[in-house]
């Protein structure tokens, strides 16, 4: 039986809309009345319940005919859109809509409908006053007791303030990303899992570039080498700033210098789980910027002052190994004459006595003559030790050598360790190393009568310890003299009755002030290969002196 219609959804409408309301109640009755049995809680339910449910949808209702015209509203629809229902009724839906909506989105949405499916999107609509507003609508058309489409029934609720907000957070975050691939600093966002949750275009520029499949984790070890953890333990490092990076270039790339700085932050975990109970996910921000064209100027400049400073202890150690020397060979006839001495004290032989005073005071005059040489000797001046890349060193040598490389046809094959963890010591001390190492190897060159002339200079990374080999094509040294050649003065008929000097003495004491290790390699048969090894610089080491 038909329930009789609302009065108010009478008011200026026509009898055939009304007919069609009825034809609405008529066909809820039918669905009501099928339903039973279906399911315990809509059969007990009464209908009014249902039309209350409606009318009070916190979501905008309206019901209307094949052709769209409006035969119901709820309150909801009202608070939306500003129309009472004596001023809807009977109008057409298309009273809401706006010229700012496409027409092939009205042709979507009744191709869909028309075949008896839902259609969900979005419209701009005007309200009463003539506003513009965002609908987000669904519409579902309701069949007959045939399967034939009586009505249709429209939801929408006001989604502008939140559409809005939507878009202002994309044009905002548009914004950021636009801002940050437009920075000339290359930028990466790690999880804690270490992974690359967000990246710039110089951050994609710098895996092809360093041939690395993700930069960031090559940088941040390099960092962790010299500071510390980064990601956990209880000397984890939370920020860091300029932290800088030198990465050697293999084949035609040339040496770069990236300073790195990063920053911790906190994101709130946006998981349903964690709604009431506030979760967080930390993040790493780490920029890296590549200054190697400021290093390259501040390199040559060092440059300059460094054949200075070189070449003022060079003649300072050519002064000391001079006088070092004389004295080692006024020390000779010394000890023999003190030995003669001691041999005519055991005889006792009263005859050789004069000899014997005569003796003693030649002794006495050698020995002072030691003295005052000693007095005469420069000191080097103490050290600051402070961490130290021996890349860098080696790099600045060559430079300083490139000149005698070249005037003697020498190949350098340079073969660093991309990123070498930092050592502790005296740059100067370890530069006059590497150069007397290498004025031995151009040495050595200049009397081999092989064709190949080659230095090659590497260095590598193991546990604990910086490796540096310096290997050249000469004459070599036979292996039972390697150890001899630390000795003050040697001197090897396999060298061409050459004096090995104080040079590789000077090379063993700054290996030893550094608690590193120095050694020929006896496997080596190309010539000769010096390898050192220094201890990786201990984690917040702070500066101090060494002495000559």
């Amino acid at each position: 039986m038909t329930k009789p219609t609302p009065d108010y959804l009478l008011t200026e409408i026509d009898v055939e809309t009304a007919k069609q309301i009825a034809s609405i109640d008529a066909a809820d009755d039918s669905a009501i009345s099928k339903s039973k049995g279906k399911g315990k809680q809509s059969s007990n339910l009464p209908f009014s319940l249902f039309v209350k449910a409606v009318e009070q949808a916190p979501i905008a209702i309206s019901i209307t005919d094949k052709k769209a015209n409006i035969l119901y509203i709820n309150d909801a629809f009202t608070s939306v859109t500003g129309y009472k229902a004596a001023e809807i009724l009977g109008v057409n839906e298309s009273k809401l809509s706006d010229k700012c909506t496409p027409r092939q989105v009205y042709y979507d949405l009744w191709h869909t409908i028309s075949r008896k499916k839902i259609w969900h999107g979005q419209l701009v609509n005007r309200k009463k006053m003539g506003q513009r507003y965002l609908a987000d609508l669904t519409i579902a058309p309701m069949l007959d007791e045939h399967g034939a489409i009586s009505h249709f029934i429209g939801m929408h609720r006001d989604i502008t303030q939140s559409h809005n907000s939507e878009q202002q957070l994309a044009n905002q975050k548009q914004l950021i990303e636009s801002v940050i691939n437009a920075s000339p600093v290359a930028m990466a966002v790690l999880d804690e899992n270490k992974r690359v949750v967000l990246d710039n275009q110089m951050y994609k520029m710098l895996i092809s570039e360093l041939d690395k499949s993700e930069p960031a984790l090559f940088f941040l070890d390099a960092i962790e080498a010299d500071n510390g953890s980064i990601w956990d333990g209880p000397n984890r490092v939370r920020n860091f700033a300029n932290h800088e990076i030198r990465v050697e270039g293999i084949g035609r790339r040339g040496t770069r210098w990236f300073s790195c700085s990063g920053n911790w932050f906190a994101e709130h975990d946006a998981c349903a789980d964690n709604f009431f109970v506030k979760q967080s996910r930390d993040y790493l921000l780490l920029s890296i910027n590549d200054i190697s064209q400021q290093r390259r100027q501040q390199e040559n400049q060092q440059i300059q002052a460094l054949r200075t400073i070189l070449a003022e202890e060079e003649h300072i150690r050519s002064i000391r190994e001079t006088l070092l020397g004389a004295m080692h060979q006024i020390r000779q006839p010394v000890n023999q004459i003190n030995a003669a001495i001691q041999i005519m004290a055991q005889r006792n032989d009263s005859k050789n006595k004069p000899l014997q005073d005569l003796l003693g005071q030649v002794q006495q005059m050698g020995e002072e003559t030691l003295e005052t040489l000693q007095r005469c000797v420069p000191e080097i001046p103490e050290s600051a030790v402070v961490p130290v890349n021996l890349n860098q060193l080696l790099h600045e040598v060559m430079l300083l050598y490139s000149t005698k490389f070249l005037a003697n046809g020498v190949v350098v094959d340079w073969l660093p360790n991309p990123v070498l963890p930092s050592i502790l010591g005296s740059a100067n001390k370890l530069r006059m190393l590497f150069k007397q190492l290498i004025d031995n190897a151009v040495n050595a060159l200049n009397r081999a009568s092989s064709r190949e002339r080659v230095i090659k200079i590497s260095t590598s990374v193991e546990h604990d310890w910086v490796h540096v080999s310096i290997a050249d094509t000469g004459p070599g040294i036979p292996v039972n003299q390697h150890s001899k050649v630390f000795e003050p003065f040697f001197t090897t008929p396999a060298m061409g009755g050459m004096q090995v000097g104080m040079g590789l003495v000077m090379v063993k004491e700054i290996v030893n002030q550094h608690n590193g290790m120095i050694g020929i390699d006896p496997d080596y048969r190309n010539g000769c290969c010096f390898n050192l090894s220094f201890p990786i610089c201990p984690k917040n080491i702070t500066a101090v002196n060494i002495h000559e």
